[in-house]
């Protein structure tokens, strides 16, 4: 089953290098196929359910602070600071932070702890990024995280024991792959220059070479789901490795030039393969319109619309994916009020959250985890387990439905927001007689519905002690 989705996003700008967002931020897919296989399609919905993930980058870039991988890449929007040092010095010294990265102090139990507390369901963990550094013991290069200076820890494969953190905690596994690494000789030779993201050589003059790439990629993710528990999501990153054939609108956005072949690493096999390792897996293959994008992941925006589709917002608690020097934090309310418009629209949030390079949460990304967590704690049911409506927003006011039919209207507020006496809507009125409460508050309200508007009082005591909430959420039974 095919639908085309014409979607505007709101882009949110991200720190990277001074770059336009387009060189990177992976839009919204115009098209989605739903998938065909029952297992498959029992654990999208299961990952429907959970509405609230966490996105964690993690790697040698941690080590000067600096935005994951692209700086290597020698594209025209790309400002490096020294303007005295060669392109070719700052490959060298960028892939020589492998031999830096010495996180003594990585603790997962900190990053699955902070993350339950805030309500999140499941992670999605980078195994590898665009720079080729392995963050599990992979046995088909020595570019990893287990044969540097962290090798003798006994926590050097990390992916291990992050994935086992947050399986004690019950969440969905997802492993962020990057399809491209230009650490790797069948990618980026070192016999030719680096003009740009994509492969540095003409595959149809040197067949050997790439053929030897696509094996060492399916090597990994064989690696990936075989050896590393039970995973949901693999999570691949890099929409520019794809056939010439799915070249989109979406891709050309990003206005990165564009080889005159294909970049095919045999999607097919792949989930085939990680399938057989992992049934039901869901393969979430960024921008590849068909049966390997299982949802849609618009990067650093919302869409403008509700889509009865699968998809995720994939959004920064701060303005860099992984760890930045001072970076600023987006309040909790501003999370919040995310999380209801994605949730409202039909979607997930995963929120981008990035450790320092010791291994660990920095105290004010786990001081705004908890502020949501704690909201989540007592407004949950409107955002977990539900689905969208068509009649998603009535003004002020979001909607969401739960499995029992049972409504929901989540109602974000401002800082220092007072809430007013009463409120009205005219979209998904309540059933006659039915009562209306407010999540966290055993008494129900006092409403009614006149010329087809319903109008909700508020008592003084409810408006004075709600006053500082993030949002409020209603739940009644409508019509």
């Amino acid at each position: 089953m095919s639908q085309r989705f014409n979607w505007l996003l709101v882009i949110a700008l991200v720190i990277t290098f001074q770059a336009n967002a387009q060189n990177t931020l992976h839009p919204t897919s115009s098209e989605y196929e739903y998938p065909t296989d029952p297992k498959v399609v029992e654990k999208l919905e299961q990952w429907r359910d959970q509405k609230f993930g966490i996105l964690i980058h993690w790697g040698i870039y941690a080590v000067p602070g600096i935005v994951e991988s692209w700086s290597i890449n020698n594209e025209d929007w790309i400002n490096r600071k020294d303007t005295t040092q060669s392109y070719e010095e700052y490959k060298k010294w960028y892939f020589g932070l492998s031999e830096k990265f010495n996180p003594q102090g990585f603790d997962p139990n900190q990053w699955a702890e902070a993350a339950d507390k805030a309500g999140l369901k499941y992670v999605v963990f980078t195994t590898k990024h665009h720079d080729g550094f392995n963050m599990f013991d992979t046995q088909f290069t020595d570019y990893k995280i287990s044969n540097g200076p962290f090798a003798s820890n006994p926590k050097a494969d990390v992916t291990k024991y992050v994935f086992d953190a947050f399986r004690e905690k019950d969440m969905m596994i997802g492993a962020y792959f990057s399809k491209p690494d230009w650490h790797s000789q069948y990618y980026w030779w070192d016999y030719r220059a680096t003009p740009d993201r994509n492969v540095n050589y003409d595959i149809r003059k040197h067949p050997w070479r790439w053929n030897q790439y696509v094996q060492f990629t399916h090597n990994q993710l064989n690696e990936i789901t075989t050896n590393y528990g039970d995973i949901d999501i693999l999570w691949l990153d890099g929409g520019w490795v794809r056939p010439k054939s799915t070249i989109n609108d979406e891709v050309l956005s990003w206005g990165a030039p564009i080889p005159d072949f294909d970049q095919e690493i045999n999607m097919p096999k792949v989930a085939e393969m990680v399938r057989e390792n992992q049934e039901g897996i869901l393969i979430v293959d960024r921008t590849v319109h068909g049966p390997f994008e299982n949802y849609r992941t618009p990067e650093q925006g919302i869409p403008s619309e509700m889509s009865p589709d699968p998809w995720e917002s994939c959004i920064t608690l701060g303005g860099a994916w992984g760890f930045v020097p001072n970076d600023k934090f987006k309040p909790s309310r501003k999370v919040i009020h995310l999380l209801i418009e994605i949730v409202t629209k039909g979607g997930n949030l995963l929120l981008g959250v990035g450790p320092t390079a010791d291994g660990l949460f920095l105290p004010e990304q786990v001081s705004r985890l908890e502020e949501i967590g704690k909201w989540l704690e007592i407004n949950g049911a409107g955002i977990y387990g539900t689905r969208a409506i068509e009649n998603f927003q009535d003004g002020k006011l979001y909607f969401t439905q739960g499995k029992a039919k049972e409504m929901y209207a989540l109602m974000p507020l401002e800082e220092g927001e007072k809430l007013s006496e009463t409120i009205t809507w005219t979209l998904n009125q309540p059933k006659e007689g039915s009562k209306i409460t407010i999540l966290g508050e055993n008494k129900s309200l006092k409403w009614k519905t006149e010329n087809g508007k319903t109008v909700v009082s508020f008592p003084k005591n409810l408006q004075q002690k709600l006053t500082n909430s993030p949002a409020i959420v209603l739940t009644y039974i409508s019509e």
